[in-house]
């Protein structure tokens, strides 16, 4: 590989690089492969102009956890793909399962952990499986959706979204859940809003502002950026929070069969917590 990307505006060096990964590895978890090289350049880049840098050496001196352009720094690398209904096959499994638990629970409320909510996409959509799965627009099922990066975060707070951003979402679910407010965008209507919070979370920080019990866990398409010991300790500490038969559901790409003993797999990406 090149020492520097050829054409670009800032010198880009392996040093660079590397010790961007490394800064990113030791504080979120999240290890960028060689293929993310451009992809990293390209999003720092807007932050050197932004902070009136002249090199990545210069910005990466005077970056600091803690300093207001370190959530700059990682909200630019976090990669926040997302969209309603994502892998589809997961709700209908969630609605069963929320109202099977709520005939154990005796009415006491359901707890849902969405643990990348990126802007929201998804857990609106686990509300609305809710509401559904209960054909109320007050389910017993509290959710709470995090994220590493604060400015999806706000996003998601927003509950607004674009048409175009909401055509996998049923016509009929869409009169129902959402109300045109102008400009194009339609927001989630104020009983959906009621069951969700939202909330800044790493989820390598030692401390994690997430109480069980735990009905389910939506962590998708996040494990995958983390080293095998990183999932797995993640992963530990998500069970802990879960009672038996407990739900996790994970992403296409991430497979747990292999070193871990909290969960059996169910179907397709979908985990049941077991009794120790």
């Amino acid at each position: 590989m090149s020492d520097t990307l050829v054409g670009t505006e800032f010198a880009f060096s392996n040093q660079d690089f590397d010790r961007i990964r490394t800064l990113l590895r030791q504080h979120t978890g999240i290890s960028l492969s060689d293929a993310k090289r451009s992809m990293v350049y390209s999003r720092l880049a807007r932050r050197l102009r932004a902070t009136g840098r002249s090199s990545f050496s210069a910005y990466l001196e005077g970056l600091r956890a803690g300093a207001p352009e370190w959530e700059y720094f990682v909200n630019a690398l976090t990669t926040n793909l997302t969209y309603f209904y994502r892998e589809s096959h997961h709700f209908p499994i969630l609605a069963a399962h929320l109202k099977r638990r709520a005939a154990e629970n005796n009415g006491q409320p359901l707890q849902v952990w969405c643990a990348a909510a990126s802007s929201g996409e998804e857990a609106w959509t686990l509300a609305i499986t809710a509401a559904e799965a209960f054909s109320s627009l007050a389910p017993p099922v509290r959710i709470l959706a995090t994220d590493l990066d604060t400015q999806v975060l706000s996003v998601a707070r927003q509950g607004a979204y674009r048409s175009d951003q909401l055509v996998r979402v049923p016509d009929e679910q869409v009169r129902r859940y959402f109300r045109p407010q102008g400009d194009g965008l339609y927001g989630v209507r104020p009983e959906l809003r009621a069951l969700v919070s939202f909330r800044q979370q790493n989820l390598l920080d030692p401390v994690w502002r997430v109480r069980g019990p735990l009905d389910a866990v939506f962590c998708r398409n996040v494990l995958i950026y983390f080293d095998r010991p990183t999932q797995l300790n993640v992963i530990e500490r998500m069970a802990s929070l879960m009672p038996p038969g407990a739900l996790l559901f994970v992403g296409h790409s991430e497979s747990f069969s292999q070193g871990q003993h909290k969960f059996q797999l169910q179907g397709r990406t979908v985990y049941a917590r077991v009794r120790d």
